[in-house]
């Protein structure tokens, strides 16, 4: 298949097959166009999410290999159980996504440096006013300890980044949506890239085209209404 980058135009929102995608660097399959949130839902529909740096242009990608994490594969480890035993964490839905996608910007600032430039920022934050952009907060002590956000658009939950202040926080906060989604008869989630930090929790590696059925398969997927509404969702971990 050939490989070919293309510029997005700025009057619309039509992406190319993500069957073009670059080999090297893999995925990158457009570039330019907007973070208007009509393109950033097209996109995710399609399986294509953005990802640059400060003072680049805006990067679109579907990579060759898909991170994913399948809600029954979730790892819940012995020390993971007794950071929730000692932790008693609380945990709330889309009460501090701004706080969340902030906490998730600073620290990759401060550590490796992030994607999460002011215009990301902008853009996932419309997001969520328009309702597809979601945050899980993890509070200790009152305190916000650890949190991720991401799309969900379908059945599927597209993770974009989490952050922790204590030790175990973040995966606190990605049990936490597993059983949320589990809840709510979802399909999976998308991890976009897999690391070692997601593979400690249950994350595997599928082809694009694997990856593109499974999530044509969750487009049907229509969550009640309260799913996402602002809320303090309990005791989760039962």
């Amino acid at each position: 298949m050939t490989q070919q980058l293309f510029h997005l135009s700025s009057t619309d929102y039509i992406f190319p097959p993500c069957h073009f995608a670059l080999k090297e660097p893999d995925g990158l399959l457009a570039i330019g166009g907007c973070l208007n949130t009509k393109r950033l839902k097209k996109a995710y529909q399609l399986g294509i999410f953005p990802w640059f740096n400060e003072r680049e242009p805006i990067m679109w990608w579907s990579p060759s290999e898909r991170g994913i994490i399948e809600l029954s594969d979730f790892h819940i480890g012995r020390t993971l159980k007794k950071a929730r035993n000692r932790l008693k964490p609380r945990i709330t839905i889309n009460q501090a996504f701004e706080q969340v996608i902030s906490q998730c910007r600073e620290q990759r600032l401060h550590e490796e440096g992030t994607w999460i430039n002011k215009n990301m920022l902008k853009a996932y934050c419309q997001a969520h006013e328009e309702g597809f952009a979601h945050s899980i907060e993890v509070w200790i002590d009152e305190k916000l300890a650890g949190g991720l956000y991401g799309i969900m658009i379908s059945g599927v939950f597209c993770g974009e980044s989490m952050f922790h202040n204590q030790p175990n926080a973040s995966k606190l906060a990605m049990w936490a949506l597993v059983n949320w989604l589990k809840k709510h008869n979802a399909h999976f989630i998308d991890c976009q890239l897999d690391n070692p930090y997601l593979s400690s929790m249950g994350a595997k590696v599928i082809p694009r085209e694997e990856f593109l059925t499974k999530l044509k398969e969750a487009s049907d997927y229509h969550p009640v209404q309260t799913m996402w509404h602002p809320q303090d969702i309990g005791v989760i971990y039962d």
